[in-house]
């Protein structure tokens, strides 16, 4: 009782300080005042009208006749789990969800809040878009308000760059950190007990272990055992990825976790067509285009690739724009000791592939080479994003230890633009070596035009920043040029040159653990240009969607 008090009291300060950058739900007494709140009303149902239709409505489903009768009842339970970490994803990112939802009326500026998990757009570099709200804070609700890195940094606090934690201020200035499982103890006791009914019911042995140890570290923060057991489970139908996974969201350390879960059905036809590739990970490493003191780590290859069809997003993977391919764990020792799964989500995939690639395509790459985009390209190229996260350096060879606790914040966008461009090293080698089929233009071209897709995302993110780095240097190195008629042609043999080029460029920044180089990329590199500025607005003058929104949950899967 003591622990949920003190959770309670904590969070009822962090909204309290939360709101001191949220004033949208004001209200204002003289007549010159009131007029000013009905034109900043029509600007936000002005701005939402342009900005919603951004997204195309997607149905999540798959066919659950190749579920057991009990992993049909275990579907439920997994869902409602997943429902409880979208709830402290809200927490986390915005406390204050239930007022300022109250405060607006209009439908579709509710839905755009939801979509966005709180009053800034995600997709257009965090633009606030709620009247009186301010910058979005780069550290969330993780840290008190106002609080600067300095500040963090020179304190004396033991946790203060933990991953499952928050950092709180007393009103005498002190600082100290509560855990996410004191913090949010009511909640995660609910998920737990949750996850704890569903391995009673499941069939698969390694699904009813992981359930239970996953259970246990929702309620204690030590995820260990739990991540090792998921990397065990092989024979399962049913998958569940949940708990505070990813960094993305604290953007001042890119230290604190993110709660988020996806509701995952095994493909076992495709999965079995994957295995293969995670076999040839060591032999790829030694072939990294870069020196060898940069390559000398042994990648796991007890990981797996799998494909499947995701039911259900929900917190940091459902905000803003949509996770398609998912590699886990994010421990580098296990990374280092075991490996990690690298989950492809097909159905949401072939939804982006169709409603937002193929119109980019024909609006923007040379129509000479349009013949070249093709579904099995995307797939393999986002596959092996996930796989090349597994190449590579994780510990640098400066003695600053881990590459992601040397960089820092700095650290997500580089690693996402180190899996982008080895990923298309590793589809090069395996073309070459008769272990991929197909035509090494569809694979290319596909890259090109999933650049132009994700670049739309904005650079306020670590995905948005990895990709603009990308076609900024592989512009810089004749990779591609912008014909007469405002469309993308790529050349072939100089985009190879460019890969390895990249490719060493990334690894030696991450290796070498130079922070400021890193920063200095970003600021160069991560940035926009006018010219692809305006080809990406008519895009949008044209309806292609950026992203997808689900319509998921039990009634959508004709479970109710």
């Amino acid at each position: 009782m003591k622990k949920l008090y003190k959770a309670n009291r904590l969070l009822t300060a962090l909204t309290l300080s939360a709101g001191l950058f949220s004033a949208c739900t004001n209200t204002t007494k003289t007549a010159n005042d009131k007029t000013a709140n009905v034109v900043q009303k029509d600007s936000l149902i002005n701005y939402v009208a342009q900005r919603l239709p951004i997204y195309e409505r997607v149905k999540l489903s798959t066919n659950l006749n190749q579920l057991s009768i009990n992993d049909r009842k275990v579907l439920p339970l997994l869902i409602q789990a997943a429902e409880i970490m979208d709830e402290l994803y809200w927490k986390q990112a915005y406390p204050q969800k239930d007022s300022l939802l109250a405060s607006i009326k209009d439908e579709k500026t509710r839905d755009f809040v939801n979509i966005n998990y709180g009053p800034w757009d995600r997709l257009n570099n965090d633009k606030p878009f709620v009247a009186g709200i301010g910058a979005k804070p780069e550290g969330a609700s993780f840290y008190p308000y106002g609080i600067t890195k300095e500040e963090i940094e020179k304190s004396s606090l033991a946790d203060k760059f933990g991953a499952y934690s928050v950092i709180q201020k007393d009103s005498t200035g002190k600082l100290s950190t509560i855990p996410y499982h004191v913090l949010f103890a009511a909640e995660l006791q609910k998920a737990s007990s949750l996850l704890k009914q569903a391995a009673l019911i499941a069939d698969d042995a390694g699904l009813k272990k992981y359930l239970n140890l996953r259970a246990d570290a929702l309620v204690t923060d030590n995820f260990t055992a739990s991540d090792y057991a998921w990397l065990d489970m092989k024979s399962n139908g049913l998958d569940l990825i949940i708990g505070p996974i990813e960094n993305y969201e604290d953007k001042l350390f890119n230290a604190r976790t993110s709660y988020e879960a996806y509701v995952l059905i095994k493909d076992k036809e495709w999965s079995k067509r994957l295995a293969k590739y995670v076999k040839l990970l060591p032999e790829l490493q030694k072939n990294l285009p870069v020196a060898a003191k940069y390559k000398t780590e042994t990648p796991g290859t007890d990981s797996e690739l799998n494909a499947y069809d995701v039911v259900y997003y929900a917190g940091d993977c459902n905000a803003g724009s949509k996770t398609i391919a998912v590699n886990l764990p994010n421990d580098e020792k296990i990374q280092q000791e075991k490996g990690t799964r690298r989950s492809q989500l097909k159905n949401a995939m072939q939804a982006k592939f169709e409603k937002i690639l193929m119109p980019i395509s024909k609006e923007l790459i040379d129509a000479e080479q349009q013949k070249y985009i093709k579904f099995d390209a995307f797939f393999a190229n986002v596959m092996f994003h996930e796989v090349a996260h597994g190449l590579g350096i994780k510990k640098t060879i400066t003695g600053k230890g881990f590459v992601r606790a040397a960089l820092k914040e700095q650290y997500s966008w580089l690693e996402e633009g180190k899996a982008d461009v080895l990923g298309l090293y590793m589809v090069t080698g395996l073309l070459k070596k008769g272990e991929l089929q197909g035509d090494i233009k569809d694979y290319y071209t596909t890259f090109m035009a999933g650049i132009l897709r994700s670049v739309r995302f904005g650079v306020s993110e670590a995905h948005g920043k990895a990709n603009m780095q990308c076609f900024n240097y592989f512009k810089e190195k004749g990779a591609f040029e912008r014909t007469a008629k405002g469309t993308y042609k790529v050349s072939f043999d100089k985009f190879a040159s460019a890969m390895n080029d990249l490719s060493a460029f990334i690894i030696m920044l991450q290796g070498n653990g130079d922070k400021a180089a890193v920063e200095k990329a970003q600021k160069t590199m991560a940035v926009i240009p006018t010219e692809l500025q305006s080809d990406l607005d008519r895009l949008t003058r044209k309806n292609i969607p950026v992203d997808v929104v689900f319509e998921q949950g039990v009634d959508v899967l004709g479970m109710k």
